[in-house]
C-alpha cells in the first residue's frame, strides 16, 4: 500500500544551499524512503553519489526559476541534467511567451524538452506556475501540456507570489486526463496540508519539509 513517504520530492533549490546541505537532503530521503530529492542541476553529480543505490529518484529543474530561457539553453541543461544522472526534470514554462500569447513559442520549447527527456526515457515535468495565471489560463497551459506530451503538470517553482493551491490542482485534474499526474508544490509543510492535496488530485509533493510531513509515522498508510 501507498504510504505518504512515496509522494514526497525532498526539495532544496535555494540559491545559498551547499554541498552539506544536499548531503543531509540525501540523507534524510534515504532514511525515510521518500520517492525522491529535487536539486539544482550543480548539484545532481553529487546526490548521485549520495544517493548510491537506494530506490530514492533524482529531480533536477531546468529554466528555474523564471522560465524564460531560450530553448536551446533549456535542452542544453536538461541533457546535461540527464547525463549526470537525473531521473527526472522539472521545467519551467516559459510564462513571459505564455503570457504574451506567442503559444507557438510557447508549444516549441515544451516540446523540445520534453523530447529531450523521452529519448532518454526520463520523466518530464512541466512548472506551469499557477501563482501568475488566470483560471482560464491554468486551463489552457494544461492544455499545450498535453499537446506536447508531458508526463507531469507542477503548480510552482515556490518561487512567485504563492505556491500551490487546492483550487490550482482541482482546475489541473479537470482538464488533465489520467496518464498525465500532476505535482503539487510551494508552501506545503506539514502533513495535513500534503494529504489535503493528495485527496484533490497530485500525485506528487514537492516540498522542503519532507521529513516534518513523514514525521514518526513513515510506514502509515495514507487513505487517499
Amino acid at each position: 500500500m501507498k504510504t505518504i513517504n512515496n509522494y514526497i520530492e525532498h526539495t532544496l533549490l535555494k540559491p545559498d544551499s551547499t554541498k552539506d546541505d544536499i548531503i543531509k537532503l540525501c540523507k534524510e530521503a534515504v532514511e525515510h524512503k521518500l520517492y525522491g530529492v529535487c536539486v539544482p542541476p550543480y548539484f545532481v553529480q553529487l546526490a548521485k553519489k549520495e544517493i548510491k543505490k537506494s530506490n530514492v529518484k533524482i529531480i533536477s529543474v531546468i529554466g528555474f526559476p523564471f522560465g524564460y530561457d531560450t530553448v536551446a539553453s533549456k535542452v542544453e541543461e536538461t541533457k546535461k541534467a540527464i547525463i549526470s544522472g537525473a531521473d527526472e526534470i522539472d521545467m519551467v514554462i516559459n510564462v513571459a511567451a505564455f503570457k504574451s500569447g506567442d503559444d507557438a513559442t510557447v508549444l516549441n520549447d515544451l516540446q523540445a524538452v520534453i523530447m529531450a527527456c523521452h529519448l532518454q526515457n526520463k520523466i518530464a515535468k512541466v512548472i506551469i506556475e499557477t501563482a501568475y495565471l488566470t483560471k482560464e489560463e491554468i486551463e489552457k497551459a494544461c492544455r499545450m501540456c498535453v499537446e506536447s506530451d508531458a508526463d507531469f503538470v507542477k503548480t510552482s517553482t515556490g518561487f512567485a507570489s504563492r505556491g500551490a493551491s487546492i483550487e490550482d490542482i482541482e482546475i489541473m485534474r479537470k482538464v488533465l486526463p489520467t496518464k498525465i499526474k500532476i505535482k503539487a508544490a510551494g508552501g506545503i509543510r506539514d502533513r495535513k496540508t500534503a494529504e489535503d492535496f493528495i485527496k484533490a488530485g497530485a500525485d506528487r509533493i514537492g516540498t522542503s519539509a519532507g521529513v516534518a510531513i513523514v514525521g514518526t509515522t513513515d510506514e502509515a498508510a495514507l487513505n487517499a
